[in-house]
């Protein structure tokens, strides 16, 4: 059998292609650890405030230390909970200092629901029965929106909450 000279460059261009492809995710998957989200931490869809994170009084951001951070969301139709202020009012917006570690955990009782915190790495799918986490320091100042991306229904376009970065 005769292949002829371009077939042969594409040949080696391709096989080459898939050698260096299979390279990076064995060396990200077996040297780094990099992997999927197991969802190793389960809560009942049913019964969220079951879970000690997602009782109303815990909501919205806790501080833990010294620049660190937990924030917890209870996703549901068409609203991010963020927890209540001192007067019982809805919070709608996080104040986070600049270079804060935070651990951002999120779950849902009805429908799953994106939760992207626009203009940074902080991405998560929020599926009902599980907990949802993602840590991050959140080095630059500024204003950013949190957004479902995942349709959820007809007020879809509704669910949104804001951070603040503050120096």
């Amino acid at each position: 059998m005769h292949l002829h000279k371009y077939e042969k460059i594409w040949l080696l261009f391709g096989i080459g292609s898939l050698v260096v492809f299979l390279f990076v995710v064995g060396y990200g998957a077996f040297w780094q650890g990099t992997h999927p989200q197991s969802h190793g931490v389960t809560i009942d869809p049913n019964n969220i405030e079951s879970n000690e994170a997602f009782k109303p009084e815990n909501l919205g951001l806790t501080k833990v230390d010294e620049d660190e951070y937990i924030i917890n969301i209870a996703a549901s139709a068409f609203y991010y909970d963020l927890g209540k202020d001192e007067e019982g009012n809805s919070v709608r917006t996080i104040r986070i200092p600049k270079g804060s570690k935070v651990l951002w955990q999120a779950a849902t009782k009805d429908v799953i629901h994106g939760f992207h915190v626009a203009g940074t790495n902080v991405n998560m799918m929020v599926e009902p029965g599980y907990v949802s986490s993602l840590e991050t320091i959140m080095d630059n100042p500024g204003t950013y929106t949190i957004v479902c991306n995942e349709y959820c229904g007809i007020g879809h376009h509704m669910m949104y909450a804001t951070v603040e970065v503050y120096e």
